[in-house]
């Protein structure tokens, strides 16, 4: 009978040793609540609690990524997007996360999810696609002041996926094709524009330097001669050949109108000659 009590006496105490060793890891506090009052934090490390009137709450203190579900909401300019977002936040109070609210993550996905909701139907959809790192902070300042009472402070906001639809995506890249396409003939203008200017340079440079037009035409031949072609058809200076060929039609039309020369004759009748 004895031993009977006593190995029951070793059991009671062993178990209620159990009940009151609690281990606190590193990255977690320990929240202390005696008779149901909070009556401090516990550090890391091996921890003792009187059983049954004592209760340790363990609260991690890591950053914890939480995605907050893809919302269906309607921008500024009436069109209707899918948005989805993530979220990264961390317990700085121990203690009012664990008596200033209930369920701490609850909160945080519900408040989040409202709140993307609020701060995307403020902008367009252009502003949407463009200034996420503004509607980033935006959401994440909203955040802060909702969870600063709960102990909690976010610190990362991320706007995940923006899906369209099917119509705006066809609209979309109907936009971008006309812009690219707008872009391509201001390229185009812009090159006949130069090449204009630098062959309207290129002809007065000629113009002052007759030779520089045969040297480029010497230069032409030259990168015809490469391809060993037997016959090359090759185009004379046009305004040069022009002036040549009045110059020539003067000449003859001259020579035409100018009266035949007088011939002296002899009292005999003989063409006199030439002293």
């Amino acid at each position: 009978m004895a031993v009977f009590l006593t190995i029951a006496a070793v059991v009671a105490v062993l178990a209620l040793l159990a009940c009151a060793v609690r281990i606190v890891k590193q990255y977690e506090r320990g929240v202390l609540f005696r008779l149901g009052r909070v009556i401090g934090v516990r550090e890391p490390g091996l921890r003792l609690i009187v059983p049954v009137v004592d209760v340790l709450r363990r609260v991690p203190l890591r950053i914890i990524t939480m995605p907050i579900k893809s919302q269906g909401i309607i921008t500024r300019d009436n069109v209707s997007v899918d948005v989805s977002a993530v979220a990264y936040f961390r317990v700085r109070d121990a203690v009012k996360s664990v008596v200033a609210i209930e369920n701490v993550y609850a909160a945080i996905d519900q408040i989040a999810q409202t709140t993307l909701r609020k701060v995307v139907g403020q902008h367009t959809l252009d502003e949407t696609l463009s200034e996420t790192d503004s509607i980033n902070i935006d959401i994440r300042g909203i955040l802060d002041l909702a969870t600063l009472d709960w102990g909690v402070e976010v610190t990362l906001v991320e706007l995940k996926d923006i899906q369209l639809p099917d119509t705006m995506k066809r609209a979309m890249a109907r936009q971008a094709e006309a812009e690219r396409e707008k872009r391509a003939k201001i390229i185009s203008a812009e090159g006949e524009s130069l090449a204009a200017a630098a062959l309207g340079d290129a002809s007065d440079t000629m113009m002052a330097h007759p030779l520089a037009l045969q040297l480029r035409n010497l230069q032409s031949l030259v990168e015809l001669g490469v391809d060993k072609n037997t016959t090359v058809v090759f185009p004379a200076p046009l305004m040069s050949t022009i002036g040549e060929l009045g110059a020539f039609l003067a000449r003859e039309n001259a020579s035409a109108t100018l009266p035949p020369p007088s011939v002296a004759v002899t009292p005999n009748g003989s063409p006199a000659s030439g002293q």
